[in-house]
């Protein structure tokens, strides 16, 4: 009879999850996590099969945080705003899982158009976001969306790293200020 665990999963990935947001992915190691849990790392592996399940569950733990931040910008009156405003939020306030999630090198054969349905299982929300409450088409939601994500991605870096600061007024109008200016060439290309 295999030994009872001495955690539940949802406590070790929680402990590992406390590791990375304090002191990045390279600090959660089985050792640590064992630490953090007042014990050995002999019990993560009565749950875990080894690290790389335990880092894909964590990395899950920070999508769905992410997730809940993405949630929350698209109930603002301007979702894909809020959308924005959120992303550049999650980076601030959360800069270890954003590192996690969004600043990792992906395969270098990847297009740029495959990224943001790759990285970012809110995808398909926040085009219809756009969609909604714009009078575009799909496709120029598309274009739209990957222009401001390059430009939100940037801010987030930013903040993330601690390179800037900004305020939210800031955030604000640069958001505003780029989106209007995308949507009235789109606009404008159109009725051409």
């Amino acid at each position: 009879m295999p030994p009872r665990p001495k955690f539940a999963k949802k406590e070790i990935l929680d402990a590992g999850l406390a590791i990375l947001r304090k002191y990045g992915v390279s600090a959660v190691t089985a050792r640590e996590i064992g630490s953090y849990l007042n014990s050995s790392s002999r019990p993560i592996f009565t749950v875990f099969e080894n690290m790389n399940e335990v880092l894909e569950g964590i990395e899950q733990s920070a999508r769905e945080i992410y997730s809940g931040y993405i949630q929350r910008g698209l109930q603002q009156e301007l979702a894909f705003k809020g959308v924005g405003q959120a992303y550049i939020s999650f980076a601030i306030n959360e800069p270890k899982l954003f590192q996690l999630l969004f600043m990792k090198k992906l395969p270098d054969d990847m297009a740029l158009s495959k990224i943001l349905p790759e990285i970012d299982e809110n995808y398909q929300t926040i085009i219809h976001s756009i969609t909604e409450q714009y009078p575009v088409a799909n496709d120029d939601a598309i274009t739209l969306y990957r222009h401001l994500w390059i430009y939100s991605h940037g801010i987030a870096t930013l903040c993330a790293t601690s390179m800037c600061s900004f305020t939210e007024q800031e955030i604000s109008d640069m958001l505003t200020e780029v989106f209007k200016a995308l949507l009235i060439e789109r606009m404008a290309g159109k009725s051409k």
